[in-house]
């Protein structure tokens, strides 16, 4: 699906209606990689529709409100994830949280093993390697959504990785 839709002098409810058809999956699937909430995730992005549409006509580019839309879903999912957190905090009733894999699956727990490693990365790093190899983003496109330049993406990334790699340990080897 093309980044590219023509806005210019749309109406906001034209607009935002095009970008919907256009990005919504795409948006959510951002959003729940950030958040690992489907419901979440979709309540973020929706958000941002309606932030986008109440602001359409303060737009000074129309031809960014995808970049808009983007960095948008990724500060709300950032914002989600504090507000996750506050509220995890208040209301612990365990100190303890095991993960279980479920089944024999080595896929399975090879999943589950990124899935806690990558949670236990800080935001941005979080946020770059999901954008970078989960959504294979270019870098233009992560430098827009988390607001770094784009000469700053790569250099993360690559810190990044390496940082996942040390917290999965055995569980980084390629398989094959």
């Amino acid at each position: 699906m093309a980044d590219h839709l023509s806005l210019v002098g749309a109406d906001a409810d034209v607009a935002v209606e095009q970008m919907y058809a256009a990005h919504w999956r795409q948006l959510v699937r951002l959003s729940a990689l950030l958040v690992h909430d489907q419901q979440a995730a979709e309540d973020v992005v929706q958000d941002a529709f309606v932030a986008m549409h109440g602001r359409w006509s303060r737009l000074r580019d129309p031809e960014k409100a995808l970049a808009y839309l983007r960095q948008a879903v990724v500060n709300r999912s950032r914002s989600a994830l504090r507000h996750r957190a506050v509220v995890e905090r208040h209301v612990r009733t365990s100190t303890t949280h095991e993960t279980t894999v479920e089944g024999p699956s080595l896929g399975g727990a090879r999943r589950d093993a990124v899935r806690e490693a990558l949670g236990r990365l800080t935001e941005r790093q979080r946020e770059v390697l999901v954008l970078r190899y989960y959504l294979d983003w270019s870098e233009a496109q992560i430098a827009d959504a988390i607001g770094v330049s784009r000469g700053a993406v790569k250099p993360h990334a690559s810190r990044d990785s390496a940082a996942l790699r040390e917290l999965l340990g055995d569980w980084w080897e390629d398989p094959s």
